[in-house]
């Protein structure tokens, strides 16, 4: 038996393995991650057990968050766990709820995506949302711990995990998010 040879492939085989770890180590990190779907806020949007890749270089280096994207961010409150829920006003734009209505910069804006209509007496005074910051909201306004709230409040562009972009799980809902 040549020793040579055998030490020579458990070589080549651990630069393999260390090489796979990195890279999954960078991609996790830099570039996509799988999120879980915990709860009803977003809900008809995204349900409870779902399963997302979520794009964490969008933001990071090619744009800010826009209207209508569905985003993954740190809970202002504590920051050991996600959010995920939907942008709705971005920094430079004021934001008002009257009547269960969303306003952004003075028009209500059209909301297909909701589960129901929102509460009357969910109003919100108007506010300027400042750089570096946005509102977001679920999808299932009446069931949502969102910005309207002050646990969650505005959320800083630097608590973004990333744009959910697909739902692949289960595999009957594969879809891309918008």
């Amino acid at each position: 038996m040549n020793y040579n040879v055998i030490l020579r492939e458990a070589k080549d085989w651990a630069i393999s393995i260390a090489i796979a770890i990195v890279l999954a180590l960078i991609i996790r990190y830099f570039i996509v991650e799988l999120y879980l779907v915990d709860g009803s806020s977003m809900k008809p949007t995204l349900l409870d057990g779902q399963r997302l890749v979520v794009n964490k270089f969008i933001y990071r280096w090619f744009k800010n968050p826009q209207h209508g994207d569905i985003v993954v961010f740190k809970y202002p409150s504590d920051q050991n766990r996600d959010f995920i829920k939907r942008v709705i006003a971005v920094q430079g734009e004021t934001l008002e709820i009257i009547d269960g209505s969303v306003y952004v910069n003075g028009n209500q804006i059209q909301e297909s995506y909701t589960l129901e209509p929102m509460r009357v007496a969910n109003n919100y005074p108007k506010i300027d949302i400042p750089a570096g910051y946005m509102f977001v909201m679920g999808d299932n306004r009446n069931n949502s711990e969102d910005s309207r709230y002050s646990d969650v409040g505005l959320v800083s562009y630097d608590l973004i995990k990333g744009k959910a972009v697909l739902v692949f799980w289960p595999l009957n809902k594969i879809r891309t998010l918008p």
